[in-house]
């Protein structure tokens, strides 16, 4: 863990600086709560009433993914390593990416602020889009079923390139965006 404010608990206890997430944890954000972490090579940030469950082998140091059950999620994945995220309406897989997500009961929202990402809605394995983007350019809303149209446009929301700055640099890693004159979030 790398910074904390407010009410965060990994596994049920409360979180502190320097306190290991592996494999298999449940991170959990109170109304006020925000945590950063990092692990294996990608770095995550968990906003406000969120719950978060890492996927990947129990006590690994690398996670497979995770699942945004509520709230919402902000991260960072190295390349090469292949990536599964999943939420009440989606499934989006992921490689070498920055993403943010918002899970809520009849949609997601989801940015693929860099890298490419395979958009899947769960209640349509029909209706999927693969995104690859340089800048935030192509957020989406994806809808449970019973919607009229499943993937979406969406704005850009919530989330900033100086957190995704913050992120990247926790591996020594720079966003590939930082070297460019495109309009900063």
């Amino acid at each position: 863990v790398y910074r904390v404010q407010g009410d965060v608990r990994i596994n049920g206890v409360p979180a502190r600086p320097g306190m290991d997430v592996l494999a298999r944890a449940t991170v959990f954000t109170g109304r006020d709560g925000e945590v950063v972490f990092v692990i294996g090579a990608d770095a995550m940030l968990v906003r406000g009433n969120s719950r978060v469950e890492i996927s990947g082998t129990a006590g690994a140091l690398v996670a497979a993914g995770a699942r945004i059950v509520t709230g919402a999620l902000l991260s960072v994945f190295a390349p090469g390593q292949p990536k599964v995220l999943r939420t009440g309406t989606a499934t989006i897989g992921i490689r070498g990416t920055g993403v943010y997500i918002e899970s809520e009961p009849d949609r997601t929202y989801v940015c693929t602020c860099y890298g490419e990402a395979e958009l899947a809605a769960s209640d349509d394995p029909a209706a999927r889009e693969i995104v690859n983007t340089e800048h935030h350019e192509q957020p989406r809303y994806i809808m449970a079923k019973g919607a009229p149209q499943m993937l979406m446009r969406a704005p850009v929301i919530n989330h900033t390139d100086a957190e995704l700055t913050l992120l990247e640099s926790l591996h020594g890693r720079r966003p590939p965006f930082a070297d460019t004159d495109q309009p900063r979030y």
